[in-house]
């Protein structure tokens, strides 16, 4: 098997389309025997944080559009705030903060992340939300609050927006397979799960025809 053969997951905890797709990575990441790595992309980051009130009525157009498309759960009352700012950025720390400390959790905590927001109206901006948001993972609370207010962390997150501009990524959520030297895009944006694993299978099949018989999943035959 290609060693470097791995899936780069790009999204963003605030992303509603995001949240959309959770179900569908998450049966990705089960189904096969290639290595997920996420990337922050980074949606409204620090200087790019909008006020609510001047975006609540689009965002509340997309949550609608989500829950319909994907049947995952919004709690559309969580954005009836005054004076808030829509900024990602201690939400992408903590999604990196947690794949620096506990890279199996990263895609488990990602989820956690984002149904705390969408569907238990926890404001994720604040970084004392999370030591509840820990509990249950293999991590410290306190030292990981410590540790998602650093500037280490914050730059490591900066980087992964970096990466997502150089892998080419404009929205979220972005599925790419890669083995170190190219990348194959797989899904731009929301699709179910039969659609994304019949593309990662073509392109398996395709381009690492000797790996395959040990990467695709069999759809019809119920492997996945």
């Amino acid at each position: 098997m290609n060693a470097e053969l791995e899936l780069v997951y790009v999204a963003d905890p605030m992303c509603s389309w995001c949240w959309g797709f959770a179900p569908v990575i998450e049966k990705v990441e089960t189904s096969f025997d290639i290595p997920l790595r996420i990337v922050v992309g980074g949606l409204r980051p620090g200087d790019r944080a909008e006020p609510i009130d001047r975006v609540r009525d689009y965002i509340l157009h997309h949550w609608s559009q989500v829950e319909a498309a994907s049947g995952q759960p919004f709690d559309h009352a969580g954005l009836d705030r005054d004076d808030w700012m829509y900024d990602t950025l201690m939400a992408d720390t903590a999604v990196v903060t947690m794949r620096e400390v506990a890279p199996h959790e990263t895609r488990r905590f990602l989820d956690a992340v984002q149904r705390a927001f969408y569907s238990r109206r926890i404001d994720v901006t604040e970084a004392e939300a999370y030591r509840d948001l820990v509990l249950g993972f293999p991590v410290d609370p306190d030292e990981f609050v410590t540790q998602i207010r650093s500037p280490e962390m914050k730059a490591a997150a900066e980087q992964d927006f970096l990466e997502a501009q150089w892998l080419g990524v404009t929205g979220f959520p972005t599925l790419l397979l890669r083995d170190g030297a190219s990348t194959l895009p797989i899904s731009y944006g929301y699709a179910p799960f039969e659609t994304v694993a019949s593309r990662i299978n073509g392109l398996i099949e395709k381009n690492y025809p000797d790996d395959a018989a040990g990467l695709v999943c069999d759809i019809d035959g119920g492997a996945c």
